[in-house]
């Protein structure tokens, strides 16, 4: 049987998520490719929804997260800005200490469910 915990954390402004587990991957994905279109690719995403949560992403913080360039000779890029990189560094440390905060409480939990397929504890 695969039990274990799942959390999901998403922090919430405006009646949208400002971040959460998918804008988080594509920060990181962001920051390894230096092009939106690269990671969008990489996730299964379409260019057009990255656009468009990099985009909720930059209004709901005070500083953008995302900094692009336009194409040309040596072509364009994408770039976490500082923020970027914090903001993307903090939300991994809090779903580490949630998950870490939570562990007690869903081992015990994770004890006590039945064995499915004939399987026993």
């Amino acid at each position: 049987m695969d039990a274990h915990l799942g959390l999901t954390l998403r922090l919430h402004a405006d009646g949208a998520i400002a971040l959460g587990p998918g804008k988080a991957d594509l920060l990181a994905a962001i920051a390894a490719s230096g092009s939106i279109a690269a990671a969008a690719r990489a996730l299964g995403l379409s260019y057009r929804r990255a656009w468009a949560m990099v985009e909720t992403m930059n209004h709901a913080f005070a500083a953008p997260l995302v900094a692009a360039s336009k194409g040309g000779g040596g072509g364009g890029g994408t770039v976490l800005t500082d923020a970027g990189a914090a903001v993307l560094a903090r939300y991994r440390a809090m779903v580490a200490a949630a998950a870490a905060a939570a562990r007690p409480d869903a081992d015990a939990l994770l004890a006590q469910l039945r064995p499915m397929n004939g399987e026993t504890r």
